[in-house]
């Protein structure tokens, strides 16, 4: 055997989650029974372009929120609902406009949609209750969702800096208490540290442990990955917001992390005779794409 020859290992944990594979599953077996067309996902049900591709040729299409705001007839075509969720409006304007609809929220973010309103609920009859504190990501398909099941009475930080805007501006009044969720495929140390930077400044948190435990294993485990190859190559989707915390922790731990989205793009300069490389990716990513990556790592070395 070539001593200098690559090593290429597909990281085992990596792939699509649990709730994206329902929700592909499902969409499968929908167009394998219905005609092309039938089937619209409200936004991309991965964020994925080979694998929205793939899923384009079986006859899925994609509408926009703008798309279904203005949808009067929806002539029986049928929505999915993506893993993310949705708020309660959504399912009432696809109900009114006659659209069928196919459910792929993903169970665990149900249960945080149910236990967001549970507690805005006991908030609201508390009077001076409980503020409702989200970390997510503004603007993501999720934390729509959950704002939406508290009638977008809550506040959404990203980081500690938005943390204290928050407390200085009187949007989190810290003589209130303050119960706090965490969007499901959010970093479990970050959020660990805005609870306690929270804790320094609010006498009275209640904490809702919230990060999907399927996504906080993978980063315990992508992180061993990582660091035990020279060079990490990570794939998903550059809009993917899980591609994009577990590829800062990818990068965190080994330097030589190259975030792509296709074959197409890995550079014989990220090698060296010898390299022992990883490829990983977000659960967004396909196995089948890792797997084609992987091979063209092979044809380099």
């Amino acid at each position: 055997m070539n001593p200098l020859r690559m090593k290429v290992e597909i990281d085992s944990n990596s792939g699509f989650c649990g709730g994206v594979i329902r929700a592909i599953r499902s969409a499968e077996n929908f167009l394998a029974t219905h005609p092309e067309g039938s089937l619209h996902s409200l936004g991309a049900i991965v964020h994925n372009d080979s694998e929205l591709e793939r899923l384009r040729s079986l006859g899925l299409r994609s509408i926009d929120y703008a798309t279904l705001e203005k949808t009067t007839e929806a002539d029986g075509r049928t929505l999915l609902i993506r893993a993310h969720g949705e708020p309660p409006s959504t399912y009432r304007k696809a109900e009114r406009a006659g659209f069928g609809i196919v459910d792929c929220t993903c169970p665990v973010v149900l249960e945080l949609q149910r236990s967001i309103r549970e507690a805005y609920s006991a908030a609201g009859r508390e009077g001076r209750g409980r503020r409702i504190l989200i970390f997510g990501q503004i603007g993501h398909a999720e934390t729509l969702g959950l704002l939406g099941q508290v009638n977008g009475d809550a506040v959404v930080i990203e980081n500690a800096a938005m943390l204290e805007e928050a407390v200085r501006d009187g949007r989190i009044d810290v003589t209130r208490p303050v119960e706090i969720f965490s969007q499901t495929t959010k970093s479990p140390s970050d959020y660990a540290d805005i609870c306690a930077r929270l804790d320094a400044l609010v006498p009275d948190i209640k904490v809702h442990n919230t990060i999907c435990t399927q996504v906080a294993a993978r980063q315990k485990n992508l992180a061993r990955f990582a660091a035990s190859h020279d060079a990490v190559i990570f794939v998903s989707g550059k809009s993917s917001s899980n591609g994009k915390v577990l590829s800062a922790l990818c990068r965190q731990v080994n330097p030589r992390t190259y975030h792509i989205e296709s074959a197409s793009e890995l550079e014989a300069s990220w090698f060296h005779p010898g390299d022992r490389v990883g490829v990983c990716g977000a659960t967004s990513t396909p196995r089948w794409l890792l797997e084609d990556v992987a091979s063209k790592v092979l044809e380099i070395g």
